[in-house]
């Protein structure tokens, strides 16, 4: 079903529409479907407007296996929050068992009924077998979190008929729900979560950093309501071991809370079932800033969060400018300056909100400002105060003070590669002050990390790598790092969770490693563009080179990808969405203003930076 420009919509069989902000519903007829024949697809619904929802009808009277099954898959697709009507194609202990929340199995297309359901033999019977049949794409799990996961699909169902009413249902099939991902995409909403990172702080007082988890949750059935209790349950199985909730173990909402939404000041009541004993002032504030910077993803007007106890105390609140100062929020963060190499390989700026075409870039303070040693790349620290450069022709690692009188001193990394791409890459840093860069010698390729910026580096350890490190990124939270991996001659994307070292003396590694775009095979840059979110230049087999936003989890994005670039050889976005994209070009260096075309910086330019 899908709404018309007119404010009307399509009629299609099986299905209801609500129209939310009028309080109309609309019943589509319910057409006759036939319950033998040759393979068929579900059709999969057209994506809807906004505040149009989607109703499933029940099954009629006396109608076949095959148009129940019709019936029941429509009516996982619809808005239905808890699956009612898709239970009244069940039977009545098929109904009690099933678990649709258990999984969400996404295909290529609807899924196909490929066989004619028709019960076996030449007579009656009351039993009948169908299959479903498709291309899948991906799963979302208990813990909704997305998995690209291409495999074919085949699930069989069982049908009976009661003997009395004469009425067939479904009694036996998977838990979950399946659909195409053109449902998907209407039905589904992608969101991140926040929690903590377990063994990282910024700043002298040790404020905690903010780690999005994304997830996905039902766009029209109670998002807001979904999302807490997503957040409550804890962080999806990749992530947990690396974050932290502030969140007691056994929090939830209280019983019967639904239909969460902020009111007209724009502020949201949480009921939990907490009482004020369980929780101290400042726990209670970190559990607030999790909601807000949660919520704000479906609600970006969203200005505070009251969380209030078992007794319908007031526990506590927090403001949205509160909460920016209780944890350390990588896409709240805007950057001061953008950075890169001028013509003569010294360091520049230039200020971020900076307008209009040329360069108007100065040299920083200290010694990167004056060029030599042969400067490939640059990496600035996100407080703006050190930066990182490879020079030696990628030889060398240094760090240096972004203030007069500063030094370069030795470096703290070196390699021996053959040549400058066999040689250190571009150096990225986290929040907590941690500068990591990959060693790309073919021959001892190895990833570091410089804690503090200073002192001996650390090897770090990748199980499970599948080739060579040829880039590394490492997310402001510190928990998550974006490489990118050489083999046989192709590079792909992989993201890795980092696991610190909790006293064990396991030392850092890099775990999970998965691929969020595996069908890129040739990625040349990436950068960081969101707290769940990475732009990249590659191309797929046999294509040409594009730049496109990647989510982590490998889900597709609404977002459009930005205008064309020939040549691109690198490029710098920030966390911080707003902040104009910058690329290195076979222009020079160019930025991408909000709603405007490639503009050019400094045609002599290399190397360019945002804080990370």
């Amino acid at each position: 079903m899908a709404a018309d420009r007119t404010g009307g919509a399509r009629r299609r069989p099986g299905r209801a529409v609500a129209y939310a902000a009028l309080g109309i519903v609309v019943l589509a007829g319910c057409a006759s479907m036939p319950d033998s024949g040759d393979l068929r697809d579900v059709e999969s619904t057209p994506r809807q407007d906004t505040g149009v929802r989607v109703f499933a009808m029940p099954p009629a009277e006396g109608v076949g296996p095959g148009e129940i099954m019709q019936g029941f898959l429509e009516a996982l697709t619809s808005d239905d929050p808890g699956y009612d009507t898709a239970r009244k194609y069940l039977t009545a202990d098929a109904a009690r068992v099933w678990r649709p929340e258990r999984s969400t199995t996404v295909l290529a297309n609807g899924p196909s009924i490929a066989t004619n359901c028709n019960p076996g033999g030449r007579e009656e019977t009351n039993s009948a077998t169908c299959v479903l049949t498709g291309a899948q794409v991906a799963t979302v799990d208990a813990q909704q979190a997305y998995q690209p996961a291409e495999a074919p699909y085949r699930k069989k169902l069982h049908l009976t008929k009661n003997p009395k009413s004469g009425q067939w249902r479904i009694d036996g099939l998977p838990d979950g729900v399946v659909m195409g991902k053109s449902d998907f995409q209407r039905n589904y909403t992608s969101v991140d979560k926040y929690y903590f990172a377990s063994n990282t702080a910024v700043g002298s007082g040790g404020q905690p950093v903010a780690v999005a988890d994304p997830v996905f949750v039902r766009s029209k059935v109670d998002p807001m309501t979904q999302l807490v209790r997503s957040l409550l349950h804890g962080p999806t199985t990749w992530l947990g071991p690396v974050v932290r909730s502030s969140f007691p173990t056994g929090t939830a909402l209280k019983k019967g809370v639904s239909g969460l939404a902020p009111d007209d000041q724009n502020k949201l009541t949480v009921p939990l079932n907490l009482k004020s004993s369980q929780v101290t002032a400042g726990k209670c504030t970190e559990m607030a800033t999790q909601v807000l910077f949660t919520l704000r993803n479906l609600v970006p007007t969203l200005e505070s969060v009251e969380l209030r106890g078992a007794d319908a105390d007031r526990l506590c609140e927090v403001s949205e400018e509160r909460a920016e100062s209780v944890a350390w929020h990588g896409s709240a963060r805007r950057p001061e300056y953008l950075y890169f190499l001028d013509g003569k390989h010294r360091l520049v700026r230039m200020p971020t909100g900076s307008t209009g075409t040329g360069t108007g870039a100065d040299r920083v303070p200290g010694p990167l400002g004056e060029g030599g040693n042969g400067l490939l790349s640059v990496a600035v620290s996100r407080d703006e105060d050190t930066a990182a450069v490879v020079g030696d022709r990628g030889a060398s690692l240094y760090t240096s003070s972004l203030a007069a009188g500063g030094s370069l001193g030795d470096p703290l990394v070196s390699s021996a590669g053959g040549a400058p791409a066999e040689r250190l890459a571009t150096p990225s840093w986290d929040a907590r002050g941690d500068l990591w860069v990959a060693d790309r010698d073919p021959h001892r390729p190895r990833l570091f990390v410089v804690e503090q910026g200073g002192g001996k580096p650390q090897q770090v350890a990748v199980p499970d790598l599948p080739g060579r490190i040829t880039d590394a990124r490492v997310a402001a939270d510190g928990t998550r790092i974006a490489l990118v991996v050489e083999k046989d001659g192709k590079q792909s994307l992989s993201i890795g969770r980092i696991q610190r070292d909790d006293g064990t003396g396991q030392g850092i590694s890099v775990d999970g490693l998965h691929s969020p775009a595996p069908d890129l095979e040739e990625v040349s840059a990436i950068s960081w563009a969101g707290d769940s979110r990475l732009l990249v230049v590659g191309q797929e087999h046999g294509g040409v080179q594009q730049m496109r936003y990647v989510q982590i989890d490998g889900s597709a994005l609404d977002s459009p990808a930005p205008g064309a670039l020939p040549g691109v050889k690198a490029i710098a976005a920030s966390e911080n969405e707003r902040v104009p994209l910058v690329a290195y070009s076979d222009d020079g260096i160019v930025r991408l203003p909000s709603g405007a075309q490639w503009q050019k910086i400094d045609k002599d330019g290399t190397a360019p930076v945002y804080p990370g």
